[in-house]
């Protein structure tokens, strides 16, 4: 029988040549974890990236090689705190338009995920909540999660990002935002979510990990391999979005992502390149 790294390999699809990035990569990486975690338990991890960058499949090999070493590792998608389709059209109707659209801060339950952060530090049984992508609303049920747990593995596309500067709000990055966000209420109120209870929940984080992609077109990419992938599971699932639909969906997020990819890299504690096949980038000498 083939070793668990091997059986999860092939559970995710990845190709057989995937172990040398566990190797070189994820395993260091956890061992890094492994000896913070040594010093201090619970531990909560930060991992930050771009749609489509990898973060689901690290937190997976993460929480086996922390396993490898008694380490209980569980994952926390900030993609399974968004709001429901009912509560974020309330938010659309009574805010902004543009938050009928799930993804950017102000559409994510983030009481729920510091709810669960304490739940860890204290070492109590919680629920991970689960999002359905494919149906754009939360599903009616969680995860039952019992505690202690060692490691709390917090991702999401905009995990550790901080606010801009009053000035990088004046101009719009693209037709969404010029279009339906002219006076720029909406990306204002974005950032000042990101400044309050965003920032509290990223806070938590004791080691910041950012998967740097290259630019805002590999998001775009990226997302379209996830939509794909969504419609092959449910092609008639009512979330899944046609081109114009996907286009529209991911300028919502790029003014963040832009923002992160030029300055999270300088503070983050870790940094791995993402190249264009979403592998990591080994370093040149």
């Amino acid at each position: 029988m083939s070793d668990p790294v091997t059986q999860l390999i092939a559970a995710e699809g990845l190709p057989a040549g995937y172990g040398e990035v566990v190797d070189r990569y994820w395993q260091p990486l956890a061992t890094r974890i492994a000896r913070m975690a040594a010093s201090r338990t619970p531990l909560i991890v930060g991992i930050n990236g771009a749609q489509g960058s990898g973060k689901s499949t690290l937190c997976r090999f993460l929480e086996l090689l922390l396993a490898r070493r008694q380490l209980r590792a569980v994952t926390l998608s900030l993609d399974d705190l968004y709001l429901t389709r009912a509560e974020r059209l309330q938010v659309a109707e009574q805010v902004h338009p543009l938050f009928a659209t799930r993804g950017v801060p102000g559409t994510h339950a983030v009481t729920m995920g510091l709810d669960i952060v304490e739940a860890v530090l204290a070492g109590r049984s919680f629920t991970l909540p689960r999002f359905d992508k494919a149906r754009d609303d939360r599903a009616p049920a969680g995860e039952e999660i019992t505690g202690p747990v060692d490691v709390l593995l917090i991702e999401g596309w905009c995990m550790g990002a901080r606010p801009q500067s009053d000035a990088a709000l004046a101009q719009p990055v693209n037709d969404l935002e010029r279009d339906e966000d002219p006076d720029g209420l909406w990306r204002g109120l974005v950032n000042h979510w990101l400044a309050a209870d965003y920032a509290r929940l990223f806070d938590q984080a004791d080691l910041l990990v950012m998967l740097k992609v290259s630019g805002f077109d590999a998001v775009r990419r990226n997302r379209a391999v996830q939509e794909a992938k969504l419609r092959a599971r449910d092609p008639q699932a009512p979330g899944l979005m046609d081109d114009a639909a996907l286009a529209r969906f991911c300028a919502h997020y790029e003014r963040l992502t832009l923002h992160m990819l030029e300055e999270m890299p300088g503070r983050a504690d870790v940094v791995v390149p993402i190249g264009p096949d979403q592998r990591p980038i080994p370093p040149t000498n």
